[in-house]
């Protein structure tokens, strides 16, 4: 008993720990996102070390402003790497973002940067393991920053994903169950070896440094209930703006001020509905524009309005989040009761694309709740990914040696 607390404990800590260290985002800076073989990565992206990929955003002021990027490296915790820059950098950072474009026939002006890796000056990132790439103006004031993993997958992974033992979470929850079986030999596994949880690329919801419940040979395996266990969610909303004058999935009125505003359909209170599948790409969005070549400058932004009929909470708030904004909880995507139509509402300028989304509360006490409003299943789709990292006797910091995952369409008792 004492230990499955103790773990319960580590966990919630860690998940406070990755909550605190998130950097709200400029309300001018929008479009944040990385790219790997041309696909845009959700949430926290996940890179095979040695792949080439990109990290992309857009300054709505047009301004062509001096923008300078570095980059840390972050233990599994994310708590900085008491290493120096030339341990994981081959090359330097504190480099002036130089690929810029300015949006080409668009009514919203923005300027698109992007820096991508390798370059001229940051040639290799030498380690596996967490990072960030900070952003900084020409005054040397941080501005934002993101995180990102660069993995290596040394070993046999396993991973599957359960329904829970516990009769009461049975049709809500998802349990990861995972082994590996290293290369190597693991000095002192039991800290040194640690995990990492993602559901859908997520860190929000990371559970942390789960210990082996017993070891095979060289196979460390993992079949805790509770311990790794996930409210399994319900599948995300969406809307599709790719033809920014054409009313397509889930926008039900188009109109042009300024620039294009997009009304979406009213969405409704779902926890209490029976499950309905509807294919979602797991909180992530993609830039495009039907009538464009290139998406990064050509996609226009068009105000989104959001409304959702639900009664009014006094004591909680509700926000709207997906990758789109790094799941930030800020007065942007946060809802506003009109009494009017008896419904939430909020509007976020956003570029053309793709997007999931979803509603989310916070009590008066800052206790965040994913599935208040729309519910919990046990049959929901998602993606769950098991890292493992490991500091061995001579190694500097924590690095990656295996990685796994799962998908819950496979879920099993």
């Amino acid at each position: 008993m004492f230990k499955v607390i103790l773990l319960n404990i580590v966990c919630f800590l860690s998940i406070q720990i990755i909550t605190a260290q998130k950097n709200l985002t400029p309300e001018n800076i929008k479009s944040i996102y990385f790219k790997s073989e041309d696909q845009i990565l959700n949430g926290i992206p996940l890179i095979k070390k040695g792949t080439p990929f990109s990290f992309n955003f857009d300054d709505i002021n047009g301004d062509e402003a001096f923008y300078y990027y570095k980059i840390s490296h972050y233990d599994y915790s994310w708590n900085p790497s008491d290493i120096s820059k030339i341990n994981y950098i081959d090359g330097f950072d504190n480099i002036r973002i130089s690929e810029t474009e300015n949006s080409y026939n668009t009514l919203q002006i923005y300027t698109h940067y992007k820096i991508n890796f390798p370059n001229s000056n940051t040639y290799s990132l030498k380690l596996s393991g967490n990072y960030k790439i900070e952003i900084y103006n020409e005054d040397d004031e941080f501005l934002f920053s993101r995180r990102f993993i660069l993995y290596t997958n040394y070993s046999n992974v396993k991973v599957e994903v359960k329904r829970s033992r516990d009769v009461k979470y049975i049709n809500e929850k998802q349990v990861v169950n995972f082994e590996i079986s290293p290369n190597q030999q693991l000095f002192e596994p039991e800290e040194n070896l640690k995990t990492l949880i993602l559901k859908n690329n997520q860190l929000d919801e990371a559970i942390l440094h789960t210990k082996p419940q017993y070891v095979i040979g060289n196979t460390f395996v993992y079949k805790y209930d509770q311990e790794t266990s996930f409210m399994g969610g319900n599948e995300y909303l969406n809307f599709d703006s790719k033809d920014i004058r054409g009313a397509n999935v889930s926008i039900n009125q188009i109109e042009l001020k300024d620039i294009y505003h997009h009304y979406l359909f009213t969405n409704r209170y779902r926890a209490l509905l029976p499950y309905s599948y509807n294919p979602d790409i797991n909180g992530n969005y993609i830039i495009r524009n039907i009538d464009a070549y290139e998406h990064d400058i050509e996609a226009d932004y068009s105000w989104v309005h959001f409304n959702l009929n639900i009664q009014e909470m006094y004591d909680k708030s509700i926000y709207i989040v997906g990758s789109f904004n790094n799941y930030e909880l800020t007065e942007i995507n946060k809802m506003n009761f009109n009494r009017n139509t008896n419904s939430y509402q909020a509007k976020i300028l956003l570029k053309q694309g793709f997007y999931n989304y979803n509603y989310i509360t916070l009590s008066s006490d800052d206790k965040i709740n994913p599935v208040e409003i729309s519910g919990s299943f046990d049959n929901t789709e998602n993606e769950y990914v098991v890292i493992f990292y490991y500091k061995g006797p001579n190694d500097l910091t924590d690095k990656i040696i295996g990685i796994g995952s799962a998908n819950s369409r496979n879920i099993t008792n």
